[in-house]
This record gives structure tokens, C-alpha cells and sequence, in this order.
């Protein structure tokens, strides 16, 4: 049985009733059709007539509902990033909007949710693939069944636009309910494209003059996705903040893996060289890691100050949500080593004891009894395994304070959390298989599995993993190598210098890629992952990352993150619109003037004092009125930083409840206040509608 994949090329023809997408290298095939202003979907046999072909695309990303209208959103341009294991792989550089109205209705709401979403997609890292599915590990792949559509082969967790599929999907499947949508409909299965955010590099380079493929990928989850300070810790689902997947892989002996050129030692597209491993079959090895925040409740609250407010829910109210996300991570990963390297000192120390606290909820200690020694008094305690621990005791709690151990610049430290998993790393391997040859759809025969991830965390789960993640890949590597006849045993991959600046390099585009999906930034302590030490260059740039970090996440990340909730489906415009602007500043005027003040004070006195004046003139009036200014921006400063709540730019849609809440007691405090007070008491576009239904009674709050 052959399988549909989807459509290399389609064909965009607009009317005033509908569009149509037909694939012009695939006549045969049904046309689909989108009805306006409607959106109700059909297949049609043949072209339609009387419609003007718009334009040529790469593929439908998929259909958006907003506040007055759908879209269609459709690939306009990809480019090649390479081929794995013969199959192009492309990012996405360019997409447009459709909208579904022949004239599109415009208002403040409506241009706000298409300028995020279109921002969010115009520097989002979205990458696919029409016959391979990147969105599964080699391991995963090995495992299903080539002859499903590739959306149904996909990972739910990094099938990223799977939400903005779900019209076409419910077509697909007769789940639609309209009228006309009866049974299933598998001649849509090729417009279906499923798109994976995240990173991918594909370099061919050679290591001691053996020709490999060195690939790396990660995966982001659309589950729980978000910016750093307004998407924290773990929901009751299960899904816990900035999760990913990152998967190494090495290829041998194919020539069909090839990617662009890129570093020292890569020899990018051109013809694979020959050496010792020419003429032995083809093999695909692969290790795989995760990150995601620790699986607590927890946020971090934005006051303009440079450290946010910590505040950490009882360890108790999470074990349920906890246990559904590990229970998804032993199924699909085995036993799980749990990294933390959340510092034991200071302000992050309550964020380390809740993880080791919620592992002892779900792993408890041994029982322990206690025995006397026959010939003395002496008293001694023995532990002795419990039986009923079940599948949870498969979670290998491993903490490691990472910046205490690698301060005044001592990095190599990062080695002793490597000698506490290399004994695990190597039992549980990583996986190989083998192409075979006859097989038209391209399975391997699997010569070993891996059978445990190393999940690890920080706070943010970007700089100090980042490092950890590459130590841990450089580690595996070399062991895949010996195993291949590379290297020797006790040869490590870094002797070869070429290819050691290719991976740091590779490893540390990850880092950056990663963190700037989450904090707005790239990643810090890159210079360590891409030279192998510190540098003041290095230290400088992050301390402008840190700087910037700061600005995004209290002043811009908002927008971000409501891009993210429309785009993934946790909020609906179109469901949850009550009347009024979603988008309208519905602070007090007053308050909304005070950076304003500010401002206007702050030009004042730089006016002042670079203005020429005339000998003749009074100094007095000017130099009253430079201390006056002088004295309100004071004044002004001072208010908003005393007042932060008021001036982070928080998400509109899904705020945070805590964000209510900081910004119902900021107003309560300035209402107190015997200047500004009076003036906003009467104010009552400052008060709070805020549901703070997770405050049931039994959930208790550790500030």
C-alpha cells in the first residue's frame, strides 16, 4: 500500500466564494476547497473553472480563527536546510494570510491578533519535511508504521501547528459535525503538512578521515508553550514549560544525508569521500536528552526589579500533575535521570527543594530496619528495597550544583556529573539501526535501543543545560565512534580538531536557537560551549544578553506570549470575545501618564543644560524650571519602580492570576497614598475582575 505524503507543490486560485489548492504535479488528485466567507471544506474532482490562480506555495501551514474572520495561512517560501537519510528537509522563510472575507473587516482586536501571530511566525524556527517525519526521534520512527499519512505518524507533543490543522484534520476524520461532512476523507491526507518548531543542522564531515553526517535536533513542545517569566514550572495536564527534545545523530556510509556547507571539516553537499567505512552498510545512530521546567507549581513575578518575586505552590497540590508527566516520560523515554541543577543557596534553593520534594512524593526512600549486631550493643539501620515502588522508582534523581562547582571559572568541574552517568549512560545505550536495502519504505533494522533520557533543568532550562546537554553529547559520541571502529578505546572525539569546532559550533546554534524561543535572547555561557573556555568577550556579551533579557521580558514579552496561546489553541478569539477591546490599556489614565511625565521632565532638563542663553538673560527661571523637572522625573522614577506591576507589559489574553493579583494590590497601595490617591478613588477602570479559582481551599501558597 502506497503513502500519502503530502503535496511538494500546490497551486492557490481565489474567487469571491472560494479558494482551491491543487497540486499541478498531481492531477489526478482531488481539489480542495475552502468556501467563503464560510470556511466549510470540500473535495473536488477535477479543477474548478472560473477561478484566477493566485499564486504557487509550499504548503498549507494551516486555517486560524480570529476575532472576525479565518485565515488560511499558507507557506509561501522554505528553503533547503538539507537532506536526512535522502529526504529534504526545509525551514520555513516566508508565510501569508488568506482571509476568508472578500473584503476583511478591520478593527483594533482583529489588526493586534494578526500582527502577533505574524510576527510570532515571521522569527519562529518552523521546519518540515514532505516525506520524512521530523517531529519523531530515529528510535520512534523505528517503531511505527510507514504506511500512515505523515500527520498521523507524527508526535502529538511536536506536531507543532497541530491545532491550526485541527480543520482540516476533522475533515479528514468526519469529526467536523457541519452538514455535508460525512465519513472520512483520506484525499485530503496530502494537503496535511505537519511542521516542527525548534533547530535542526545537518553537517557532513569526517572524523579521523571517516565521512559521517552529523545531525542535530530539537524539538520544542507546542504543549505549555510560552515566554520565560510567563510560562512556568507545570499545568495539570502534565505538560511542563520549555520542554524539548534533542536528538544527535550520526550517519555512515549513506550519501543520500547531506547538508549545506557550514565550518571547518564539513564538506557540505558535495560527494561523500571515501576512507574505511566506504562500502559497509548504512547506519543511523542516535542518542536522545530532554529539558523542561522543574514539575512544580511555581512562577516568577515580574516587578520591573531585575530578580523577580518567587513564589512556589505547596509541593502537595502538584503530585497528580507530576505523576501524568512522568508517566508519559517512562513510556516513551524508560528510566528517567533527572538533572537539577538549580543552585542550593539563595533565592533559587526553594525551587531545588520542591524537585527533590516532589521525587520523594513519587519515589519514596527504601524502607529502612534496624538490626543488632549479635557479639555487641552496637545498633545499626540496613535499607532494604520496597517491592511495590513500582514504575516510578525507573526516576533517577541526580542533583549537581552547577555554579557553585564550576565558579572562578573552573568549567572543566562540569566533568563530575559526568562520572556520576557515564555508568548509567553507557548501560542504556543509544540507538542504532541499519538501512536495508530492499525495503521501499525505508525502515532500518534496529541493532540496539536506548532505554533511558537524561532530562535536565535549571531554572530556565537554557544556559547551564545548554552546557551540561553538550558535555553529555560529546560523551555519547565518542562512545558511538568506538563502537563504529572510529576511534580506539580511550580515543576521545575531541582530538580531532576540525570536527570538535564543528560540534561546539553546531551545539552552541542549538543553545541559541533555544533560548532565544524562550527568553527573547541568545543563549549565555556560549563562548564556553563554542571554544571551550571563558572569555571577557564571551562575559561581555553576556551581560548584554542579560541586560536585553531583562528589557524583553518585562516589556515585550507579553505580546509574545499571547501570539504563542492563539497560534497553539489555549485561547480562541473568537470564542472568548465578550464585547469590548481585548487589547485596550485599561489602566488609569494617571497611571498610563506617569512614563509620559517622565519622559517630558527628562527632555526638560536635557534641554536645559545644552540650550545657549543669552548674557542678558534672568539664569533663575531656567534653573527653577531644571529643578522642577529634575525633581518629577525623580518622582515619576520612583513611582514606577515602587509600582512595577503596573508597567510590565503583561499577556491580554490568558494573564496570569498572580498578575491580577500584584496589580490589584499595587492599586489598593496607591489608593492609599495621600497624593495620587484622591485623584484615581474614583477611578473604576482600575479595578480587577480577576477569577482566582486556583485559590481553592486545601491549595496553599508558600511566598
Amino acid at each position: 500500500m502506497a503513502t500519502s505524503l503530502p503535496f511538494r507543490d500546490i497551486n492557490v486560485h481565489a474567487s469571491a466564494s472560494h479558494y482551491a489548492f491543487s497540486s499541478p504535479s498531481s492531477p489526478n488528485s482531488p481539489t480542495l476547497v475552502v468556501d467563503r466567507p464560510s470556511g466549510d471544506l470540500r473535495l473536488n474532482d477535477g479543477k474548478l473553472l472560473g477561478s484566477k490562480r493566485v499564486s504557487s506555495i509550499a504548503g498549507i501551514l494551516g486555517i486560524i480563527s480570529l476575532r472576525l474572520d479565518k485565515y488560511i495561512i499558507v507557506i509561501t517560501k522554505a528553503t533547503p536546510v538539507g537532506r536526512l537519510r535522502g529526504h529534504m528537509i526545509y525551514k520555513i522563510a516566508a508565510t501569508e494570510f488568506l482571509p476568508l472575507r472578500e473584503r476583511p473587516l478591520h478593527d483594533l482586536d482583529e489588526d493586534t491578533y494578526l500582527h502577533i501571530v505574524k510576527d510570532l511566525l515571521k522569527n519562529a524556527p518552523l521546519y518540515f519535511s514532505y516525506s520524512y517525519d521530523i517531529t519523531n526521534s530515529l528510535q520512534r520512527q523505528s517503531d511505527s508504521n510507514p504506511v500512515l499519512p505523515l500527520w498521523k505518524r507524527a508526535d502529538d507533543r511536536f506536531f507543532w501547528n497541530r491545532f491550526v490543522q485541527s480543520d482540516l484534520i476533522d475533515y479528514r476524520t468526519g469529526n467536523s459535525g457541519r452538514l455535508g461532512y460525512r465519513g472520512e476523507q483520506p484525499g485530503i491526507d496530502p494537503f496535511i503538512l505537519p511542521v516542527m518548531y525548534g533547530m535542526m543542522e545537518i553537517r557532513n564531515t569526517s572524523v579521523k578521515g571517516n565521512p559521517l553526517t552529523f545531525v542535530l535536533i530539537t524539538r520544542r513542545s507546542r504543549h505549555r508553550g510560552g515566554t520565560r517569566y510567563f510560562s512556568r514550572g507545570i499545568d495539570e495536564r502534565g505538560n511542563v514549560s520549555n520542554y524539548n527534545e534533542t536528538e544527535q545523530i550520526v550517519i555512515i556510509n549513506d550519501a543520500a544525508s547531506k547538508g549545506p556547507v557550514s565550518y571547518a571539516g564539513d564538506g557540505g553537499m558535495s560527494e561523500a569521500k571515501t576512507g574505511p567505512l566506504a562500502g559497509r552498510e548504512a547506519q543511523a545512530l542516535s542518542y536522545v536528552q530532554t529539558r523542561g521546567s522543574v514539575p512544580v507549581y511555581w512562577a516568577e513575578i515580574n516587578t520591573l526589579k531585575y530578580t523577580p518575586r518567587l513564589q512556589i505552590r505547596g509541593v502537595e497540590s502538584a503530585v497528580q500533575a507530576a505523576k501524568r508527566h512522568f508517566d508519559e516520560q517512562i513510556r516513551i523515554y524508560g528510566d528517567n535521570f533527572l538533572v537539577n541543577l538549580v543552585n542550593q543557596k539563595g533565592r533559587e534553593q526553594r525551587v531545588k527543594d520542591a524537585y527533590k520534594q516532589m521525587h520523594d512524593y513519587l519515589v519514596p526512600a527504601p524502607a529502612q530496619k534496624t538490626y543488632s549486631d549479635e557479639k555487641t550493643a552496637e545498633k545499626f539501620n540496613v535499607a532494604e528495597p520496597q517491592r511495590d515502588r513500582g514504575e516510578y522508582s525507573r526516576l533517577h534523581y541526580i542533583y549537581f550544583d552547577f555554579h557553585n562547582e564550576t565558579k572562578g571559572l573552573r568549567w572543566h568541574r562540569a566533568q563530575l556529573l559526568l562520572q556520576q552517568l557515564e555508568g548509567p549512560l553507557i548501560e542504556h545505550g543509544y540507538f542504532r539501526g541499519v538501512d536495508m536495502p530492499g525495503d521501499s519504505m525505508g525502515r532500518m533494522e534496529v541493532r540496539s535501543r536506548q532505554t533511558c533520557v537524561v532530562r535536565t533543568n535549571c531554572m530556565d532550562c537554557l544556559d547551564r543545560t545548554n552546557v551540561v546537554q553538550s558535555m553529555l553529547g560529546r560523551f555519547m559520541l565518542t562512545r558511538m565512534l568506538i563502537d563504529l571502529g572510529v576511534l580506539r578505546e580511550g580515543e576521545r572525539v575531541d582530538e580531532d580538531h576540525a570536527f570538535e569546532h564543528l560540534f561546539r559550533n553546531v551545539w552552541a546554534d542549538n543553545a541559541d536557537v533555544v533560548s532565544k524561543s524562550y527568553s527573547g535572547t541568545g543563549a549565555l555561557k556560549t563562548d564556553f560551549t563554542r571554544t571551550g573556555e571563558r572569555t571577557k568577550r564571551g562575559m561581555l556579551m553576556d551581560a548584554t544578553n542579560s541586560t536585553t533579557r531583562y528589557l524583553r521580558n518585562n516589556f515585550y514579552d507579553g505580546p509574545r506570549q499571547d501570539a504563542f496561546d492563539v497560534f497553539l489553541g489555549t485561547y480562541l478569539p473568537a470564542r472568548n470575545h465578550l464585547g469590548g477591546w481585548v487589547f485596550v490599556d485599561k489602566r488609569p489614565l494617571l497611571i498610563q501618564s506617569v512614563p509620559y511625565i517622565l519622559a517630558a521632565s527628562v527632555f526638560l532638563v536635557f534641554v536645559g543644560s545644552f540650550t545657549r542663553r543669552d548674557a542678558m538673560a534672568a539664569v533663575w527661571p531656567l534653573r527653577v524650571l531644571m529643578i522642577l523637572s529634575f525633581i518629577i522625573a525623580m518622582a515619576s522614577l520612583y513611582f514606577i519602580f515602587t509600582h512595577g506591576t503596573f508597567y510590565v507589559n503583561w499577556p491580554k489574553l490568558n494573564t496570569p492570576p498572580y498578575a491580577h493579583e500584584g496589580y490589584q494590590e499595587a492599586l489598593n497601595n496607591v489608593l492609599q497614598t495621600p497624593v495620587i490617591g484622591p485623584l484615581l478613588s474614583r477611578h473604576e477602570r482600575g479595578k480587577s475582575d480577576a477569577r482566582l479559582g486556583f485559590m481553592e481551599e486545601g491549595k496553599k501558597r508558600i511566598e
